[in-house]
């Protein structure tokens, strides 16, 4: 089914209009882009939104009447939709054929529940440097070139998807259930839960390492207060064990580490 593009914001104006300005250069891949802005305090969030009135995909604005937090605004944004989507921060600068590429992963195997693209800010699916927050590319349309010039895509497992940008399958939606609001409140560890989820019921969680999308970070939903760490990391490994452990054996394997040299040097010869 068509992906409907879901952002949802929270204030950081200039992010918000970084991300915009990249999606409107893009959106003729985009099928339906749902924007949920959360009470944001800021009134010219509002003022920003009524640009998008000249997108030429199909797109809408919800209002939450009361602040819910990231969580319960992702919510709202899946119950809202019907197809796959795919969640998108809005400090986020998409590239030419980002969505294509995704999809092009996720219809390479009905179990596939996430996908998450290379970005300069993802954790285990950062690009260049593994596990580390890159500096934004000064020509990010020359990294999602390269992305796709790297040979053929591998859509290797990951442990867990990274919310910055990540696609997730209505049929896995369906399946085991929206974010876990009752337990993560409002925000962090949340998708990771998720995932969890969607692998102990078969389904994968894989990366689209053909894609490129930069990652500000930091910005939006941030301000109140969402951050790694504290006690919702507590619920995540009360509930998962072996969560750390899982991850950190994806880290010392490093299977992505041919594809980034792949991708390095497809960019050298840009």
């Amino acid at each position: 089914m068509p992906t409907t593009v879901i952002i949802p914001i929270y204030n950081a104006l200039s992010a918000l209009r970084r991300c915009l300005q990249s999606i409107r250069r893009h959106d003729d891949s985009i099928a339906h882009l749902l924007l949920i802005n959360d009470a944001s305090p800021d009134q010219a969030i509002a003022s920003e939104l009524a640009h998008i009135a000249s997108f030429r995909c199909s797109h809408e604005v919800l209002y939450n009447p009361s602040n819910l937090g990231f969580v319960g605004t992702v919510n709202r944004g899946f119950a809202h939709s019907t197809g796959d989507v795919l969640l998108l921060n809005s400090d986020t600068i998409v590239t030419r054929d980002w969505l294509r590429a995704i999809e092009r992963c996720a219809a390479s195997d009905p179990t596939i529940a996430t996908v998450t693209p290379f970005s300069n800010n993802a954790e285990i699916c950062s690009f260049p440097e593994f596990c580390r927050p890159n500096p934004e590319p000064r020509d990010p349309e020359r990294y999602a070139m390269a992305a796709l010039k790297a040979g053929a895509p591998s859509y290797q497992d990951l442990p867990t998807a990274v919310g910055f940008c990540m696609w997730i399958r209505r049929a896995a939606l369906d399946a085991i259930g929206d974010f876990d609001h009752a337990t993560f409140g409002r925000g962090y560890g949340e998708e990771n839960d998720f995932c969890m989820r969607a692998s102990a019921h078969g389904w994968r969680n894989v990366i689209s390492d053909d894609a490129y999308v930069v990652h500000q970070g930091g910005q939006s939903f941030s301000a109140e207060g969402i951050s790694p760490g504290g006690e919702n990391l507590q619920h995540l490994l009360a509930r998962y064990p072996h969560y750390n452990a899982k991850v950190a054996e994806y880290i010392a394997a490093d299977p992505l580490a041919t594809r980034r040299e792949a991708i390095s040097q497809a960019l050298a010869e840009l």
